[in-house]
């Protein structure tokens, strides 16, 4: 078989394994949950198998762990976050209302300047009105979104049916590798290997390191805007920690989202706002200096603008799935092109030597 039917027995399987997984996206949801925490987890049930002498045994001890840890997460905080989303359901329009009052005196001379004709003006009915608008054109498309990508059986299917898989992943994760390896073209083996070796390199390196971000930043933000008084501090702060794995654009919305609050609530306490601000540079500092570059670095080496892509692709042709494997994905096609790149420039063709050129 020559290397063109090789190149097109690959393509079309490699199209034929997109288009399955793009018609069957609305279900994949606890199939990639239960191999992400698969994929995680083995390391520690590797350790376990040696003293418990069972995969099985270690299996059921790593998965209780986890489950126990998350358990009391959610027991610790929810409580919280339930009790402040519901006074921020019910708040949310006055402090719109607030802010539009603050910012009018700003407005109002921009507004002539620009020529638009100035009405009466909404009072604070008419901004908490706007407000309640506006929630309901957000409801609605969290409502969109969830029909599209969580309907109902998938969200039952991601609890009940995700924690199953994963059991039976994480048991079977060797045997999984040993069957992939099987697979692998004989003459091609030892360079798929080192790829893959590379790409689960970084794609480790990069998840559990971004984990270990995004939590310290969670826990940093809502431990210092409750310290300082902010309203809904606590749900803030966890936002803010769980959107900081988009790059920039999950800690400037944040920022935005907190300083907002503080403007409608501390004024004509300028300090407190003063040091929400202060709490978000430093927080900025901390991330770009210190957190991502010791627990990150640059595993995925990829730059912010192809990771932004990465994410809004994912997340346009797979949905919410898509936006979870984006990064992963991104950084296994890195570690390919690399490895091509590499391997072009150790060829006749970019050297350009003459009996690989086609004749003139």
């Amino acid at each position: 078989m020559n290397a063109t039917k090789h190149l097109r027995f690959w393509l079309i399987g490699g199209a034929l394994f997109i288009a399955a997984l793009w018609l069957l996206r609305d279900m994949l949801l606890p199939f990639v949950a239960g191999i992400a925490i698969a994929y995680f987890l083995d390391p520690l049930a590797e350790r376990l198998v040696k003293p418990l002498r069972s995969r099985t045994a270690a299996t059921l001890v790593t998965l209780a762990l986890m489950a126990l840890i998350v358990i009391g997460l959610v027991l610790a905080i929810a409580p919280m976050i339930a009790d402040q989303a519901q006074n921020l359901a019910v708040k949310l329009p006055q402090y719109f209302a607030r802010l539009y009052q603050r910012f009018q005196p700003i407005l109002e001379p921009l507004r002539e300047r620009l020529g638009i004709t100035p009405g009466t003006g909404p009072n604070i009915e008419g901004a908490a009105g706007m407000a309640s608008d506006a929630l309901k054109l957000v409801s609605t498309f969290i409502i969109n979104l969830l029909g599209r990508g969580f309907a109902v059986l998938n969200i039952l299917a991601l609890i009940f049916l995700t924690p199953v898989i994963a059991f039976y992943l994480l048991r079977d994760w060797p045997r999984f590798i040993e069957v992939c390896d099987s697979l692998l073209p004989r003459n091609q083996a030892p360079a798929i290997r080192q790829i893959a070796l590379d790409a689960n390199h970084a794609v480790a390196g990069y998840v559990r390191g971004q984990a270990i971000v995004c939590l310290s930043l969670a826990v940093y933000y809502s431990g210092a805007l409750v310290i300082i008084g902010l309203d809904f501090g606590l749900i803030i702060g966890l936002v803010i920690g769980l959107i900081a794995f988009i790059p920039f654009i999950g800690s400037w919305t944040g920022g935005i989202l907190a300083i907002g609050m503080a403007l409608a609530q501390f004024p004509p306490d300028w300090m407190s706002v003063g040091m929400v601000v202060l709490t978000f540079a430093l927080g900025q500092f901390l991330e770009g200096n210190v957190l991502t570059p010791k627990l990150v670095g640059d595993r995925v080496g990829l730059h912010a603008v192809w990771l932004m892509f990465a994410l809004l692709a994912g997340g346009a042709l797979f949905g919410f799935v898509g936006l979870l494997l984006s990064v992963p994905v991104a950084a296994v096609l890195g570690v390919v092109v690399r490895f091509f790149v590499a391997r072009y420039r150790e060829s006749p063709y970019y050297r350009g030597e003459q009996d690989t050129l086609p004749p003139a």
